[in-house]
């Protein structure tokens, strides 16, 4: 559900811009009030699993659809609503800038959609709810799939809002939407299944982790070795390999897109903060659509040929394994500087 640039006005990207920027504000500040140590850690290879997770698009059956993973349920339930968004921030902007997944324009939309409806709606309003304080493995699958589900729908129906407030005319809001929110619905059960089995697995590996986020305990009370080690494998085994697996139909938001306008994606226009900002992604991103750089002859060759399946390139595990390392670096370079922050506070 990963926005481009031609989908959102200079306006309406400015102003989603800064309402993730207030969030992050927001989110640094309560988390220097509350993080403990064993959190940093926890962010980065959190922040990396989520990187390589959501290069895998699963299909949806009869639909030529796919959908891959949010990620921002995981994050929310294991590392409370304020790290969380802070990290599902650092995945989305390693991901526009050097994979040129989503556009830079964008990039706030795609924050607020990915990272506010999990983190500060469905998380405390459904999904704690449901799990309570003494979750168990049938509350944890319960809340998980209702958090994801309602998650997703929500930020599905926003990126139709913002298309809307951009007057992108080539999207008329009611087709648009009756397409968007059942594909979504589709994806959003699939992640929800998701979301519970890596909760259940922390849950049983580290139960102490689930409530952390709302009453820390103190340092040194219990390892997150176990865990930390688990997700940095799944991280080597999502992005170096299982990301050959991805289906190569169009995500959820294309597919909405197509059966809208007939395009599953829009031109942007050549000049002005769009053209800017192309340029600058095109500079920064040294593997776009998470592969090599094509030479300028291959390239103008031929387009539309069907890839194949599964897709084994080099370029595709080499930019899970960078990107899952950079976003790595990125969370965990927040959590100690925050940390930082924190102790010279006090």
């Amino acid at each position: 559900m990963h926005m481009a640039d031609a989908l959102v006005s200079p306006a309406v990207g400015a102003a989603l811009w800064a309402a993730s920027a207030g969030l992050i504000g927001y989110s640094s500040k309560k988390v220097t009030d509350e993080l403990d140590d064993r959190k940093v850690p926890l962010m980065g290879v959190l922040g990396a699993f989520i990187f390589a997770a959501q290069m895998i698009n699963f299909t949806i059956p009869a639909t030529g659809s796919s959908g891959h993973l949010g990620g921002g349920m995981i994050l929310a339930i294991l590392l409370g609503p304020h790290a969380a968004f802070l990290v599902m921030a650092s995945v989305l902007t390693v991901q526009a800038l050097f994979f040129a997944d989503g556009g830079l324009l964008a990039l706030g939309c795609n924050i607020f959609n990915l990272g506010f409806f999990p983190c500060f709606i469905a998380c405390p309003l459904i999904y704690k709810k449901i799990a309570g304080n003494d979750p168990s493995q049938g509350k944890i699958f319960a809340g998980a799939l209702f958090s994801a589900v309602v998650g997703l729908q929500a930020g599905a129906f926003f990126v139709v809002m913002e298309t809307v407030f951009s007057g992108i005319s080539e999207l008329p809001f009611g087709t648009f939407l009756l397409l968007m929110q059942p594909i979504h619905l589709a994806i959003g059960i699939v992640e929800g299944l998701a979301t519970a089995s890596v909760v259940i697995f922390v849950w049983k590996a580290r139960p102490e982790i689930l409530n952390a986020p709302i009453s820390p305990v103190p340092k040194g009370e219990f390892s997150l070795r176990r865990v930390l080690i688990g997700f940095l494998v799944a991280t080597v085994v999502l992005g170096g390999g299982l990301s050959w697996f991805a289906s190569r139909h169009p995500d959820g938001l294309e597919w909405a897109m197509f059966k809208t306008s007939g395009k599953e994606e829009l031109k942007s226009p050549e000049k002005g903060a769009h053209e800017s900002l192309a340029e600058v992604q095109e500079k920064t991103a040294f593997l776009p659509d998470y592969g090599f750089k094509a030479p300028e002859s291959e390239t103008s060759g031929e387009e539309g040929s069907p890839s194949r399946w599964p897709s084994v390139e080099v370029g595709t595990s080499v930019s899970g394994l960078i990107g899952g390392a950079l976003t790595l670096v990125l969370a965990l370079l927040i959590g100690f500087m925050l940390r930082r922050g924190k102790r010279s506070e006090k």
